[in-house]
């Protein structure tokens, strides 16, 4: 196995801060380092996830980061994969200390998101595809969660009580996580009384975008046995993989569907074929699971992602809900953290906040969300421009 040693997970809290994402970075890096036990000059390799809307410093996050802790001398990258970025960076962490160019990797992430939904760059980019969809299409952000949400209710019969219910578990679980932005029980009664966003969506079943920072120290297993982490977390494995084409399901903002045309459409969809990647490379299957967590942008891809991760068959997401199994004392626990229904998106952070849940979870120091005797743990999600992301920790 090639696994490195989570010694140190941190965060700032989700909100809408009004300061530079510096700040928050930096507040999760120290969080992460003091968890861990050692000092900033022990670090011998920073990766930071880009916060590219922030402009300068943000593309090169690496420097950014370590010249906010102070200058001192350890190898900086910095990496972009939109929603994907925390994975990307979690995966040349991972790479450059089994390469044994560093004992120790810090990997920081942090975002001062607009308000509203996010729109791309300006300019005209006839060839980008995100561009391409808003311009174009004209779908936004919620209008795809909506499209999402009606392919499913057309497919398998969910239903907006269905959707609903996943923002009412995910409330509940954020209520008891301090870090989350919103510590809010919902019912749902509350969800139905929301405003529609994009029908059948409501405002409470779409994440909102935040400010927000997460951290962590990653290293060999022996250095970790070395600092005193004698059963560390373990990142056992990382799947970075591309869709396969042709695609028999559209999936914006990726439009083309046809670039290989000759060739017969892949068994699995894009977002199963990040979990099935990641399950080979660490030798486990759902089944072995005690937890995860998946990237809620509305409350009907969550239900998508349980079929994508192998938690249950195509359409029987919306069964596991309504029997409580990915709730807390559910049997598999789903977005213990709150998910981002709870904490919204903070882009370059959220993938690495998802493995800061697993940390704590599998160390048994998650306190009222902690599930019991959790051994194993994945998050899932996907960034733009065909960006997998999807991390296996275990204890």
């Amino acid at each position: 196995m090639n696994d490195i040693a989570v010694i140190g997970a941190g965060m700032h809290a989700w909100g809408k801060w009004g300061r530079s994402f510096v700040e928050y970075g930096t507040a999760a890096a120290r969080a992460a380092l003091a968890d861990a036990g050692i000092g900033w000059r022990d670090v011998g390799a920073v990766v930071g996830a880009d916060t590219v809307r922030g402009g300068y410093p943000g593309y090169v996050a690496g420097a950014t980061f370590a010249q906010a802790l102070g200058w001192q001398g350890a190898r900086v990258t910095s990496v972009y994969a939109a929603c994907a970025s925390g994975a990307q960076a979690v995966n040349t962490a991972r790479a450059q200390i089994l390469a044994g160019m560093a004992d120790v990797v810090l990997v920081v992430g942090a975002d001062a998101a607009p308000k509203g939904f996010f729109a791309p760059a300006g300019g005209d980019r006839p060839d980008d595809p995100d561009w391409l969809r808003f311009r174009v299409l004209g779908a936004t952000n919620p209008a795809y969660f909506g499209l999402y949400a009606r392919r499913r209710m057309a497919l398998y019969g969910d239903t907006v009580e269905d959707f609903a219910q996943v923002k009412v578990k995910n409330a509940a679980a954020g209520a008891l996580n301090p870090l989350a932005r919103y510590r809010t029980a919902v019912s749902a009664e509350e969800v139905a009384a929301s405003a529609v966003v994009a029908d059948p969506l409501r405002l409470l079943d779409i994440c909102a975008t935040s400010d927000g920072g997460a951290a962590l120290v990653l290293s060999s297993m022996d250095f970790a046995r070395r600092h005193g982490h004698r059963e560390p977390v373990r990142i056992r494995a990382v799947s970075t993989v591309t869709p396969t084409y042709p695609k028999a399901v559209l999936d914006l903002p990726d439009i083309a569907t046809d670039s290989a045309a000759g060739v017969a459409p892949a068994p699995d969809s894009f977002r199963a074929s990040i979990a099935r990647a990641a399950y080979e490379e660490a030798g486990l299957g759902p089944e072995d699971l005690s937890l995860a967590e998946v990237y809620d942008l509305s409350t009907a891809l969550e239900l998508e992602w349980y079929e994508d991760i192998g938690l249950c068959g195509a359409g029987e997401g919306a069964k596991l809900v309504r029997e409580g199994a990915t709730a807390l004392g559910g049997r598999i626990p789903v977005n213990t953290s709150g998910g981002l229904a709870s904490f919204g998106e903070a882009v370059p952070a959220q993938a690495i906040a998802q493995v800061c849940e697993l940390t704590w979870q599998l160390r048994g120091a998650a306190g009222s969300r902690q599930v019991a005797g959790a051994r194993a743990g994945m998050t899932a999600n996907q960034g733009l421009f065909g960006h997998g992301s999807a991390v296996v920790a275990v204890r």
